[in-house]
């Protein structure tokens, strides 16, 4: 029985399990989304959450030097990119002064076409990269399927004078169309 026992062995020693979780929150807070497995975004969430609260207290105590430096270090043992640790005490703890908690999104994807496996994207709620890149594709292509094809009111207009697009006028009753030889 697994009572009382938090976490999830990822099938792998805890030096290797520590190493995973270290690259994969490394990398999420370089690029702000990634796509795992749905069992490692849950244990990389309960990592980079308390790395990401640890930031930002150290951001909020300007009384204490020290404490930042020691955070820094603390976050330091798992992140190993310098450029990482200062995007985390620097822009994203900013971002994430006012939030609560809950700093991290897991959405799920589906199943890995490989191996059937449980697929997932975690990123970081304040930065919707996703989003931002999908609206401005959907910008373009709205405005160009609008152009394309009239309006429904237009058809209608169109129909009851009986000309439509590319098609030609019928002749009126009584006279007959030219024939071609």
């Amino acid at each position: 029985m697994r009572h009382r026992k938090s976490g999830r062995k990822l099938k792998r020693t805890a030096s290797h399990r520590r190493a995973t979780l270290g690259a994969l929150s490394t990398a999420l807070l370089r690029h702000k989304r990634i796509t795992t497995t749905v069992a490692k975004a849950k244990e990389t969430r309960m990592v980079v959450e308390k790395l990401i609260t640890r930031a930002k207290n150290a951001s909020a105590t300007t009384d204490a030097p020290a404490a930042a430096v020691h955070a820094r270090r603390e976050v330091g043992r798992l992140i190993k990119d310098r450029e990482v640790i200062g995007e985390l005490f620097g822009a994203i703890a900013e971002k994430v002064a006012t939030r609560p908690g809950g700093y991290t999104r897991i959405v799920k994807l589906g199943q890995r076409y490989g191996d059937g496996a449980e697929m997932a994207v975690i990123e970081l709620v304040d930065f919707n990269t996703g989003q931002e890149k999908a609206e401005k594709k959907a910008t373009p292509a709205a405005k160009s399927k609008k152009q394309a094809r009239p309006s429904k009111s237009k058809k209608k207009e169109e129909a009851a004078s009986g000309e439509t697009e590319g098609k030609k006028k019928a002749p009126p009753a009584g006279t007959e169309a030219p024939k071609a030889p």
